[in-house]
């Protein structure tokens, strides 16, 4: 390593989506950023070696091994784990950590990181669910609210590209949209029958992060339309969904101003006790087991929630004996998550048999908002759930005949009955039981203690899945839905991978790790925008928040820099 070699004006930790975003902004202001990823490089097209495979050409036709299931309990369980993407996820053994509560940790430790794998979908926030912790009493009070963010917003939504309507729902802000994927005939026919029976519950076609019709910023991307795949979880030649990989680490690269390091696993932030600033960090390469050092004047940790929460804990310092930033002592705590765990569906036999499904759809179908306990406290249960709900219809095969027949029939199916089916996604409550910590004794591979996880569901969660459960099912009755039905999974918190908080944002410094600016109140130079930096986890998808907050947070550390304020 040269003579400044390892001397930046910026480092970022993790290249995920809030990664990637501090990285093409840092960079396009000018700073020379060093963005660190524990995982191995992808690079854009040339790292997705299943992405134009035709299922046959797959040893097991797209299913996973019995004996690499059986290896990974855990991630196995995930819904993009599959042959053709299993490449992308940490197996079990690869990273363990403790659990003193279940808890399905999925991981994707690559450059790009959960980018190539998440579900796509994009919700703002809204004032309800900033406001949220005030109104109900949990948890402390956001130090933003709606119309801080808006603009930032709108920056995101026009380099990511949206598709979605503008549906004029309080709960739901509208955004800077391409067309929206269409609902089907039966999710209209739900739409419309919700719209006369309530005047508080919508269907709307679900706002996902694919371009439906790229305006010119994402040709320069060098990003063309979505080509209705569906193949998205092996890597997006077309780019036409947004990942960090297609988007903005090229983006950054083309400025001249990133530096890329992978298999660089960070054990801890440098605390100066002279400046009292973070002056960088030190790294093990994950190939050779060497520790280096690199330093920067300001640094974004963005290795997504519990890894970000673990580093701050393992940077231990004479100043800060417990974690970096962390005099309110609530480092690690108040981590929530998504409930996902339960579901409604039905049949529908209407008149809409004559039509059937024709396509893929890269959005999923629709999406309701969330509608209880918006205007007030109407329910047993504080806050709500949004649901992600969608029809198909079945085909079937009569195997009942013979020869010829037995052919024609195998080779012609029929049309079976439509099917719907509801999800609920559930805000959870932070509690401050809810967490986690080092472990006292043993280390991974590279030397940092393992994480131990504590976290679970509560009565509240009960409560809510009961609520979802009965109000489907009535508005399903309502809409000449039968044979209606529920599940609740027995799954353990985590395979909603929206885990959030720990380094939570705050008004008060002695009970929140972060200020309005994502910024810790205690080192000022430090930076958190991933999902660990949430207070409260709302309805609604995080992803486009973290992005939002990403931003903002960097352009206010480069005006606090030219300041001199960091």
């Amino acid at each position: 390593m040269k003579v400044n070699d390892n001397i930046f004006d910026a480092i970022v930790i993790g290249s995920g989506i809030s990664g990637g975003w501090a990285a093409k902004e840092l960079t396009e202001r000018g700073l020379k950023t060093l963005v660190l990823e524990r995982g191995r490089d992808v690079k854009h097209v040339k790292d997705y070696p299943t992405t134009n495979k035709y299922p046959f050409e797959f040893e097991h036709r797209l299913e996973v091994p019995l004996k690499l299931r059986e290896e990974n309990p855990i991630v196995s369980k995930c819904y993009a784990f599959n042959e053709d993407a299993e490449h992308f996820f940490v197996k079990d053994k690869e990273h363990p950590y403790k659990q003193e509560k279940p808890f399905d940790w999925i991981r994707g430790y690559q450059v790009g990181g959960k980018s190539l794998l998440w579900a796509r979908q994009t919700q703002r926030w809204s004032d309800f669910d900033f406001e949220g912790p005030l109104r109900d009493g949990f948890a402390v009070d956001w130090p933003i609210r709606y119309s801080d963010l808006a603009p930032w917003y709108d920056h995101v939504e026009k380099f990511v590209g949206i598709a979605g309507n503008r549906d004029g729902i309080s709960s739901l802000p509208d955004g800077i949209f391409q067309p929206a994927f269409p609902l089907n005939a039966v999710e209209d026919h739900f739409k419309e029958a919700l719209q006369h029976h309530y005047t508080d519950r919508y269907v709307i076609s679900a706002r996902c992060a694919h371009l439906s019709k790229p305006e010119p910023i994402h040709m320069e991307q060098g990003r063309v339309k979505c080509q209705h795949r569906t193949l998205c979880q092996r890597g997006c030649p077309f780019g036409g969904y947004f990942s960090s990989n297609a988007v903005t680490l090229p983006w950054a690269e083309k400025t001249g101003n990133l530096t890329l390091r992978p298999f660089s696993v960070v054990s801890s932030i440098l605390y100066d006790e002279e400046t009292q600033k973070a002056k960088g960090v030190r790294i093990v390469d994950t190939n050779t087991k060497e520790s280096f050092e690199y330093y920067a004047k300001v640094i974004f940790v963005n290795a997504s929630t519990i890894n970000t929460n673990l580093i701050l804990l393992n940077s231990t310092s004479d100043r800060f004996p417990n974690g970096l930033g962390n005099d309110s002592g609530v480092l690690g705590q108040y981590v929530a998550f998504h409930n996902y765990s339960t579901r409604v569906y039905a049949d529908y036999d209407g008149d809409l048999n004559a039509y059937k499904t024709d396509g893929r759809n890269p959005a999923g179908g629709g999406y309701i908002p969330r509608f209880r306990n918006l205007y007030k406290q109407e329910t047993d249960f504080l806050r709500g759930y949004a649901t992600g709900f969608s029809a198909s219809r079945s085909t079937y095969q009569d195997t009942s005949s013979t020869g010829a027949a037995l052919r024609d029939s195998l080779l012609n199916p029929k049309l079976g009955h439509w099917w719907v089916g509801a999800q609920m996604m559930g805000e959870t409550i932070p509690k401050k039981e809810h967490g986690v910590f080092l472990d006292q004794t043993e280390k991974d591979a590279w030397g940092v203690p393992l994480v131990n996880i504590s976290v679970g569901y509560d009565e509240n969660d009960d409560k809510m899945s009961k609520d979802f459960i009965a109000q489907f099912s009535e508005m399903y009755e309502k809409a000449g839905f039968h044979n209606i039905h529920s599940s609740r999974d027995d799954q353990p918190p985590g395979l909603d991978i929206h885990e959030m908080g720990g380094v939570r944002m705050g008004r008060d410094p002695k009970t929140s790790m972060l200020n309005e600016w994502n910024q810790l109140h205690a080192c000022k130079n430090v930076f958190v925008t991933d999902g660990a930096s949430m207070t409260s986890t709302s309805t609604q998808n995080p992803s486009l928040t973290y992005m939002a907050l990403t931003a903002r947070a960097v352009d206010f550390a480069i005006l606090a820099l030219k300041k001199g304020d960091i």
